[in-house]
């Protein structure tokens, strides 16, 4: 029997479908807006950043939000790694406990169930700068925050 003709094309399929179950998993784990969030419902989140997940597709800042009745947890929906450096956001810029003011589009499980949810637009820092944290072109209402929406 001749292993080169068999198991050659056999390693080669294998791959390929590996390749391929991997390409549909990191597919699936990235969404559209619309998918999450919802565009009618606008947040304003003031608070302490707890903890920042710079993974792909998208990074997450965790902050306790001061509202009227407490401090709330929420885990705001970032751009990609990539996308929040080019704009000016990096790892020094977020530490914890830093203060920020996030403005952005709560989820559709409004019961918070685990936690509270948000799409960040922008983030404004104590200093005052004001940076966009989204996605482009990922279907977030069109306010003004993103800088390649045309006008």
């Amino acid at each position: 029997m001749n292993f080169r003709r068999f198991i050659a094309p056999t390693l080669i399929g294998g791959a390929l479908v590996a390749a391929a179950a991997l390409g549909v998993q990191q597919a699936s784990a990235h969404h559209a807006f619309a998918a999450e969030f919802d565009g009618k419902s606008p947040v304003l989140l003031r608070g302490k950043v707890t903890k920042v997940e710079w993974i792909n597709p998208h990074a997450w800042v965790h902050i306790d939000a001061v509202t009227p009745n407490g401090v709330q947890k929420w885990m705001v929906e970032g751009g990609t790694p990539n996308t929040l450096l080019r704009s000016g956001i990096n790892r020094d810029s977020l530490k914890a406990g830093t203060e920020i003011v996030v403005r952005g589009y709560q989820s559709k499980d409004k019961a918070c169930t685990p936690i509270c949810k948000a799409n960040g637009r922008d983030v404004t820092f104590p200093d005052g700068r004001k940076l966009f944290m989204g996605s482009s072109g990922t279907g977030a209402p069109k306010d003004g925050s993103d800088p390649t929406e045309k006008k």
